[in-house]
């Protein structure tokens, strides 16, 4: 299923959470002091960078081709990515015994590639230019017979990641506020659609750079605005939005905050030096209790650990 024309709802994410069940983690909320103390909120972080792969995007890659039908599947799974989805597809394809078929772009960093690679994908290199990523993926699609599943632009890959605020909001129900950042808009989309399934008075922002502003243009304008030329030390957060994944951030996203690159280089400062502590019981931490508190912030699926967190988190053991 994925219908351009289609919505996307709450009953395909709970259909999604039962389909990726212990083929993803429930990843742990944490929480800190001293940014509850910088922000003059209570903060809580969803950590997806302890998910299979290191990221979210394990969720909605499972979701779709475990979705597929016997026939459908047969012929593998393909997509073009650079990041965390070439990964995220090429292991959901290993685990139901079906090829992975990945274009990567000729200037991907060496351990993306290698991720693709630990996996079983079948990697095609072409040039580094959105253009050249689409024609080598038809090109691989109409060689195979693969289905294409788009990193977020796919109606099963944003109901996936829609299963983050699911767990997020059974884990601290009293949240009061969502901030999620926003690439190609999967992930903000699923957030904001399970979180107004769950809670309709929550308030659901997005966040990007200053410097790749797109979905904050897109929003205000009323209309999808081109990424034109992204530039931003946060290279998980320079894709576009999709008219599916606008359409679900117009229906249910309060704001896109845009942050200067010099704020992001002190957050990466900051956190680096942070410990974070659990937020409520749970099998991957002591057992501290949640502390009282109904405001929250929601960062979502990214590194806000320390440098060895987010070390471990890319590490071959976290798969």
């Amino acid at each position: 299923m994925n219908d351009t024309g289609a919505p996307l709802t709450w009953q395909l994410i709970e259909a999604a959470r039962a389909r990726i069940a212990g083929r993803v983690r429930d990843t742990p909320v944490l929480t800190s002091a001293r940014l509850d103390e910088l922000s003059g909120a209570t903060l809580y972080f969803k950590c997806e960078m302890f998910q299979k792969c290191g990221a979210f995007k394990a969720r909605g890659a499972a979701n779709a081709v475990f979705a597929l039908s016997d026939e459908q599947a047969r012929r593998g799974v393909a997509t073009h990515s650079s990041g965390n989805h070439a990964a995220a597809l090429a292991r959901a394809a290993r685990l139901r015994g079906i090829p992975a078929y990945i274009v990567m772009p000729d200037n991907t960093a060496q351990a993306k590639r290698d991720a693709v690679a630990r996996y079983g994908g079948e990697v095609t290199y072409c040039a580094a230019t959105l253009q050249a990523r689409e024609a080598a993926a038809a090109q691989l699609v109409a060689r195979t017979g693969a289905a294409f599943v788009h990193p977020y632009d796919n109606l099963m890959v944003m109901a996936g990641q829609g299963t983050v605020a699911a767990e997020f909001l059974e884990a601290v129900p009293d949240l009061e506020v969502l901030i999620c950042p926003v690439g190609g808009g999967g992930l903000l989309s699923g957030t904001a659609v399970a979180a107004h399934a769950l809670k309709p008075q929550v308030l659901v922002f997005g966040a990007e750079p200053a410097g790749a502003d797109d979905a904050a243009r897109s929003l205000h304008s009323g209309k999808l605005q081109p990424a034109g030329h992204p530039s931003t030390i946060a290279d998980g957060l320079r894709g576009a939005l999709a008219p599916r994944t606008f359409r679900e951030i117009r229906r249910g996203v309060t704001d896109i905050l845009t942050v200067p690159e010099a704020a992001i280089n002190w957050g990466l400062a900051t956190t680096a030096a942070l410990t974070l502590r659990p937020a409520a019981p749970d099998p991957w931490n002591s057992g501290e209790p949640a502390p009282e508190a109904p405001v929250a912030v929601y960062p979502a699926a990214s590194c806000v650990l320390t440098v060895e967190a987010r070390s471990l988190a890319a590490a071959s053991s976290w798969d």
